[in-house]
């Protein structure tokens, strides 16, 4: 077995239809078996598996375990050399699958490699990314890389200034495209499960730079991917997800110093965005439900970063 193809799935029927589809007209000469792991979907999708992919091996949950913790469940039984990590709301591209088992194999230094990911416009989406950093986050939450895309420093974190047209050594290679090679994870272990949701990927590159793998892009294929499949159900909560799972990985690898500034940091980026929101609520009658929402999770964040952000399970309720 080249490879085996693990999808987690929450309540994306029809595009992890497309998803599905787009794998077995796309995947190319290797040999791959697809797993999906459903954390627990209410809208029909392993119904929709069983009836129309019957070589598909569906895992179910009886509740929703979490992005690291699903793909982990997928690894377990998983029988290739590699493991390709490819999210629900992707529609695979000309081969992507096999020219990019080909590039690992001619790259055995490569313990994680990422391919080109298009918008559905296709329009480059950016998914290298630099680990974090206090630097990085500052940068990140001026939105300078915004105003100037093609700097080398405003856009560091998110390498705004790359058009993804080489093949590189990279920090990070964002989870909906992901392919790992099976001896880096006997190595560096498999996912860790304290992230819910958001930066698992960082985490698992940052493991394995430490162990001496590569973290690699190559432009040989292509994707699409259309960005919040899941998480656009519940965006509110997965706001304070992504900076609960940022913290997290300060807290286990950049030790107590850069995690208390991490946090001050981020307290700091919820709160002076409150009275923009509140004004917009008070202002204005169309959106003023939005920036309600908005003012409490900006609220919540900035409490739960202040004080450390100790409760990272708030955030999985009702997922």
């Amino acid at each position: 077995m080249d490879v085996s193809i693990i999808i987690v799935n929450w309540n994306t029927r029809e595009i992890l239809r497309d998803c599905l589809e787009s794998v077995y007209e796309q995947a190319g000469d290797v040999e791959f078996e697809v797993i999906v792991v459903d954390n627990a979907s209410t809208d029909g999708s392993v119904e929709m598996i069983k009836r129309d992919f019957e070589h598909v091996v569906p895992i179910e949950n009886p509740h929703n375990n979490g992005f690291a913790a699903a793909n982990n469940q997928g690894i377990a039984v998983a029988k290739g050399r590699y493991v390709l990590l490819l999210n629900s709301d992707t529609v695979v591209l000309d081969g992507a699958i096999a020219k990019t088992v080909r590039f690992a194999d001619a790259n055995p230094q490569a313990g994680v490699i990422g391919c080109r990911v298009l918008n559905p416009d296709r329009t480059l989406q950016l998914t290298c990314f630099m680990f974090p950093s206090i630097l990085n986050m500052f940068l990140s939450s001026t939105y300078l890389y915004k105003l100037f895309p093609k700097s080398r420093f405003f856009g560091r974190e998110r390498m705004t200034w790359w058009d993804s047209s080489d093949v590189r050594q990279v920090d990070v290679v964002k989870g909906c495209f992901m392919l790992v090679r099976r001896e880096a994870i006997e190595q560096a272990g498999v996912m860790d499960e304290r992230f819910f949701m958001y930066a698992e990927e960082t985490d698992w590159c940052y493991r394995f730079r430490k162990d001496g793998w590569e973290v690699m892009f190559t432009p040989v294929g292509e994707i699409i991917h259309l960005s919040k499949g899941s998480s656009r159900q519940v965006e509110s909560k997965m706001r304070l997800q992504l900076s609960g799972s940022i913290l997290l990985f300060f807290r286990i690898h950049r030790g107590w110093v850069r995690y208390a500034l991490a946090c001050l940091g981020t307290a700091f980026f919820f709160l002076v965005r409150v009275p923009y929101w509140l004004a917009k609520g008070i202002i204005s009658r169309k959106t003023r439900n939005l920036s309600w929402g908005v003012v409490r999770t900006y609220v919540l964040g900035f409490v739960l970063s202040f004080a450390g952000w100790r409760g990272l399970s708030i955030n999985r309720e009702g997922q």
